[in-house]
């Protein structure tokens, strides 16, 4: 359970007198299996948590829990106030610190057991990066942070991978926002949204203006508007049959640009259709060899076939003398 989860929970419990799974998976965005999963945890680490059944049954929380927030300080429950936020991303954003010591303070003053089983933190490690990637030096949003909540505007330098050289560019931040695993800076520019990855951003330095953002704006709806667009703005969909042993691996790749037509294997594999935002990137499709046989468009399947051209000329033997 992610401590922002585990906060909201308790908070949830202790304000009503009863409460389904199903209202509490709706208010932390989870599974009803996850919220089964998270009460058990309660449980096992001593919380009074009890549960009827019938219609005027529910989850509850006796009193006595422990849950005392006036042990925290003001930044202790501004971090903890963060949902939605894996532990990587917490560490990403030099927040994981300061939750873990607000989770200790929550969980001191509950009753220490006699055969208390080693923290899951103590034995558990994990380390997503592939092996031998190189560590570039790339803005994080920890060392991003502070200026964005200075409430500025910002001078950044971005390395758009469609200029041939940075862009220097003044914008006016609503704030960072995570998405499939990738960090963005939100923000105007010249009036107008826009999300730079934070990867790409070769430096910055705050202006000494206030940032002038948008009336009745705010992160959230200026990202939802964003992610919005640029998923209804795919200028190509590719309708393609992908073998059965590698359409696991495509809709991880591709995610949400991937829709099955059909849900039937088969001895021909998957028909699926896959968007994308320009012609030029129906080269992620490579990759797949014949694992995946494209059906249209016509300039999809001529691009590809231009592609595997030049690719295998570029490694045809060398002609012998």
């Amino acid at each position: 359970m992610t401590p922002d989860r585990f906060f909201t929970l308790m908070l949830l419990l202790e304000s009503r007198d009863a409460v389904t799974t199903q209202e509490l998976a709706s208010a932390l965005g989870v599974s009803l299996r996850t919220i089964t999963r998270d009460l058990n945890w309660l449980r096992d680490a001593g919380l009074p948590v009890t549960a009827q059944r019938g219609r005027l049954g529910g989850v509850t929380m006796l009193p006595g829990s422990g849950l005392d927030l006036t042990r925290l300080t003001p930044g202790e429950c501004d971090h903890l106030s963060l949902t939605g936020l894996d532990e990587k991303q917490r560490t990403e954003l030099n927040a994981s610190v300061e939750s873990r010591r607000a989770l200790s303070k929550i969980g001191a003053t509950q009753p220490r057991r006699v055969h208390e089983l080693l923290p899951l933190t103590d034995v558990v490690h994990v380390d997503s990066g592939p092996w031998l990637q190189t560590r570039a030096s790339e803005t994080t949003p920890a060392s991003l942070i502070s200026s964005v909540r200075r409430g500025r505007r910002l001078r950044i330098e971005y390395d758009s991978p469609r200029e041939s050289c940075p862009r220097d560019l003044v914008v006016d931040p609503y704030g960072l926002f995570a998405k499939a695993g990738i960090w963005y800076l939100v923000a105007d520019c010249a009036r107008a949204p826009r999300m730079y990855r934070l990867e790409r951003i070769t430096a910055w330095t705050v202006v000494d203006q206030p940032r002038r953002i948008r009336e009745n704006q705010t992160l959230a709806t200026v990202a939802a508007a964003l992610v919005d667009q640029w998923e209804h703005n795919h200028a190509i969909e590719v309708s393609a049959t992908i073998d059965q042993t590698q359409i696991e691996r495509a809709q991880r790749i591709f995610g949400q640009r991937l829709v099955q037509d059909d849900y039937e294997e088969s001895t021909t594999g998957h028909k699926v259709t896959i968007r994308f935002l320009h012609l030029e990137d129906v080269r992620a499709l490579l990759p797949f060899g014949s694992a995946i046989t494209v059906h249209g468009p016509t300039e999809a399947r001529a691009h590809l076939s231009s592609l595997a051209t030049n690719l295998a000329h570029h490694y045809a033997p060398s002609p012998t003398s």
